[in-house]
């Protein structure tokens, strides 16, 4: 992706989260990136592609680096500790792309939203694997759920963050290692 591409999807995503996607013309949009909002049409087809590719994008990288922490670490609660350390990151980096996901799923186009929901099954996976690994008495349907719990508390920073990020980070390591008896 060029650096002007992401930082076109950058300030959608900031325009989307605060006045959501239908909240927010093409117009408008051009102007946030200082051009007439058809010079964005050399960038992406629609404002639905723009939704689209910067909810797959992300969705991507989250797995794409789950998995290569999980690769790298020497055991299971080693590869909890990255996972926590990898969602943490991101969540204090994209507030933006976390309310956008959460308000604005409905909006995706069905090609896209089927693509973000596999994606998104398969960071779960690799999660759920991991907690397995950690505590093998902990079923696959309750290490799926323990995932998505602490991807509700991880991912409540746009909501919740009312900290400094280094003082949040410390706050969302410690409840997450806490909930994974890591603590």
């Amino acid at each position: 992706m060029t650096p002007r591409r992401q930082q076109i999807l950058d300030i959608a995503a900031d325009l989307f989260a605060s006045r959501g996607f239908h909240g927010v013309s093409v117009a408008e949009l051009g102007a946030a990136c200082g051009v007439s909002g058809p010079a964005l049409y050399k960038h992406f087809p629609s404002k639905d592609a723009m939704l689209a590719e910067m909810l797959v994008t992300i969705s991507e990288t989250l797995l794409a680096e789950g998995r290569s922490r999980v690769a790298s670490a020497d055991g299971p609660r080693e590869a909890l500790e990255a996972l926590v350390e990898w969602h943490i990151e991101f969540a204090l980096e994209h507030r933006a792309l976390i309310v956008v996901q959460d308000r604005d799923w409905s909006s995706l186009p069905d090609e896209a939203r089927e693509r973000v929901r596999a994606l998104q099954r398969a960071y779960v996976d690799e999660w759920a694997a991991q907690i397995r690994r950690h505590d093998p008495s902990v079923s696959p349907e309750a290490s799926r759920t323990r995932a998505h719990v602490l991807f509700g508390l991880l991912n409540s920073t746009p909501h919740s963050g009312r900290l400094p990020d280094p003082q949040m980070h410390d706050v969302l390591r410690d409840m997450a290692h806490g909930a994974l008896g890591l603590a």
